[in-house]
């Protein structure tokens, strides 16, 4: 008896697709974060600086998750991020990563959805997990642009 080298799951080109997306935005926000954390001054920044850089660890690791499900489903995982959008005070900083983990939030609810839909349960509960995660990540910026 032959063993199959085929994935178990089949995915569909759409998401696929979507999966390259989703890794191309998590290696944006880990370069941008990583790059607040680098350039964030004054006391306020100080402040949250390591904050930026957790997040930016937290981020790449989505990147490396999501890469390995998609690589697992016959995929091709992008190198390329989205585009990088640093900022230019820690207000800025703020904004742009408050506005990058709604978008997450919004595209990793339509994967659910669509890994559901497919059948792909492993994927699903993946992006449920990251889902989360992100949600903690918009909390998180939320919070702190209060206070500048």
């Amino acid at each position: 008896m032959a063993i199959s080298l085929e994935p178990v799951t089949k995915a569909s080109a759409e998401l696929k697709e979507m999966l390259n997306k989703a890794i191309a935005r998590e290696i944006q926000v880990s370069v941008q974060y990583m790059w607040q954390h680098v350039e964030v001054v004054g006391v306020k920044g100080v402040a949250v600086q390591g904050k930026f850089k957790e997040t930016a660890i937290a981020e790449m690791k989505h990147a490396e998750k999501i890469a390995e499900r998609l690589w697992y489903l016959g995929g091709t995982p992008t190198t390329k991020p989205s585009p990088v959008e640093v900022g230019k005070s820690l207000k800025e900083f703020l904004e742009l990563d408050a506005k990058a983990e709604v978008e997450a939030i919004e595209m990793y609810r339509q994967i659910v959805e669509m890994a559901q839909k497919e059948g792909d349960v492993t994927t699903a509960h993946m992006f449920r997990e990251i889902l989360e995660d992100e949600e903690e990540h918009h909390d998180l910026f939320t919070t702190m642009l209060e206070e500048v």
